[in-house]
């Protein structure tokens, strides 16, 4: 039996995307059949409340990192087909103060989720990160296959891809995860400037076999989505952000072949 596939969508920049890339990507995987669990790592519980998701504390995350509960029980339906979610709680907020005085911050969530990696039911399973190289965003790499990098087409954006490939380089060579890859890159929030073509080719010029050809444009639509429960599949399933997160998702399982 294969085991299922963990990635971690990761930038420790905010504003990049990354939410709506893990939100969105994982929708349109779902529409293709593919069964696929999102789980929200971030205390702002951004993901969960984009997919209409609201729980408490005990019925989170933080749960299933303190060792209370099983991640396997704590997973719910988003009533959307073959898309389930693992929900987050502000009240993660204080997990990481909580794991780091129990000295295992490290291993936390590879011990969360060590009965997902042998559960059938699920194709992959999403880690959607917080914005910072912090406790969770550390955890999440340990317990991940591999990393997927939105990355907004903006100069600042490449610090923050070139911080989690130094620490993804650092989890590699203390041995907590050795076997971590980085997926690929995933250019969000593109407008046709002068600017954001000029990143994309010195990322194409660095990183040409981890940058997707599919790049996701700008659009009010990705903002709105959220306010409404909705994925920007849902919420303007005809528009250009929407078609090209349904090309990402041919792309993501072309590469995952």
């Amino acid at each position: 039996m294969a085991l299922v596939k963990i990635i971690a969508i990761a930038n420790q920049k905010g504003g990049v995307g990354k939410t709506s890339t893990a939100v969105n990507l994982a929708a349109a995987l779902a529409a293709r059949g593919k069964e696929i669990l999102l789980i929200d790592v971030d205390s702002q519980a951004n993901a969960s409340s984009a997919l209409g998701v609201f729980v408490n504390g005990d019925q989170s995350l933080y749960a299933a990192l303190l060792g209370q509960r099983s991640a396997e029980e704590l997973i719910l339906p988003t009533g959307r087909r073959h898309l389930s979610i693992l929900p987050a709680h502000m009240d993660m907020s204080g997990v990481e103060v909580e794991l780091t005085q129990e000295g295992s911050h490290a291993e936390c969530m590879q011990v969360a989720l060590s009965g997902l990696r042998k559960n059938s039911t699920f194709d992959y399973v999403f880690l959607d990160t917080p914005p910072s190289l912090g406790v969770l965003m550390t955890a999440s790499l340990c317990a991940a296959d591999e990393v997927l990098t939105p990355m907004q087409c903006e100069y600042l954006s490449m610090e923050g891809l070139s911080k989690i490939l130094f620490v993804m380089e650092q989890i590699r060579a203390n041995g907590v995860n050795s076997k971590l890859k980085h997926e690929g890159i995933i250019m969000t929030m593109y407008n046709n400037t002068n600017l954001a073509n000029q990143v994309i080719d010195q990322v194409q010029e660095n990183l040409p076999e981890q940058l997707y050809e599919t790049i996701i444009p700008r659009s009010v639509r990705v903002a709105e989505a959220p306010s409404f429960g909705k994925t920007v599949l849902e919420h303007d399933p005809d528009g250009a952000a929407a078609c090209a997160y349904k090309n990402a998702a041919k792309e993501f399982l072309r590469r995952h072949r």
